[in-house]
């Protein structure tokens, strides 16, 4: 293969969850600046809009409640009718409700375990025989510092990261036979909305900061490079693994 062809995804088709804010539109954004035609799934239609208009590529947008379990194989469907069978699955939507483990609740757990690691198995479950049938695909999912680490009123979403972690090692073992790779990136601290109450807190933010090899916490634009990567034929040898995209955090 040409090293002009390595991460030359034109013509592609992606499907990206979280896509109306934060890393999940950060990588739908690359990916349809690259020629890839982007499928984008969120639940708040008028933002997936908007971002649709503000951006040079083919999208399509799609909103839906990744939380419904019951709904993953028709939403599946739906995100395959725009462009075709989609090469690429990108899962980006999370929810992190940061409760103590004294409090946790059954509804707040079930969501968490729900959004973070039934939703994406079961979404790639379902596009994985398209995949298939090309005999290439890629599966992205997102793991977390918590995949590793345990944080404050973090056990509900530690714990579905750690999950992530191993699912996306169970699931290249399952597919990557086929063709179809799944990797999984675990960012370090970006200013997203998931985040957002760990930025309003600047001695907090600047601890993180201080807490990686770079000196700086993550910007939206510091994933382009892992997302290209993992998305094209530069990463066709690269299966089952995690990378930690957070400036030197977890090697300190």
């Amino acid at each position: 293969m040409q090293q002009s062809q390595l991460f030359d995804l034109k013509g592609k088709i992606a499907v990206v969850t979280g896509a109306s804010s934060g890393l999940g539109q950060g990588a739908a954004t690359i990916l349809a600046a690259h020629g890839v035609k982007v499928v984008a799934i969120a639940r708040r239609e008028e933002t997936l809009n908007a971002w649709s208009k503000s951006i040079k590529g083919e999208t399509f947008v799609l909103a839906a409640d990744l939380a419904d379990r019951s709904a993953l194989a028709d939403i599946a469907g739906e995100a395959s009718q725009p462009f075709g069978i989609p090469d690429i699955l990108i899962n980006a939507a999370g929810i992190n409700t940061r409760q103590p483990a004294d409090d946790m609740t059954d509804e707040n757990w079930d969501l968490t375990l729900n959004l973070n690691v039934a939703a994406p198995f079961f979404l790639a479950k379902a596009l994985v025989p398209g995949m298939r049938s090309k005999g290439w695909g890629r599966v992205i999912n997102f793991a977390s510092l918590q995949s590793q680490r345990a944080f404050k009123n973090g056990i509900s979403y530690g714990t579905s990261k750690g999950a992530v972690e191993q699912m996306t090692r169970a699931m290249a073992e399952a597919w990557s036979g086929d063709g179809i790779t799944a990797n999984a990136i675990a960012p370090g601290f970006f200013r997203t909305e998931l985040t957002a109450t760990v930025f309003a807190d600047p001695e907090l933010s600047a601890r993180n900061a201080a807490q990686t090899c770079i000196g700086r916490n993550g910007e939206i634009h510091d994933m382009s490079g892992p997302v290209m990567f993992f998305c094209s034929n530069a990463s066709n040898y690269v299966t089952g693994q995690t990378l930690f995209v957070d400036g030197g955090y977890s090697a300190k």
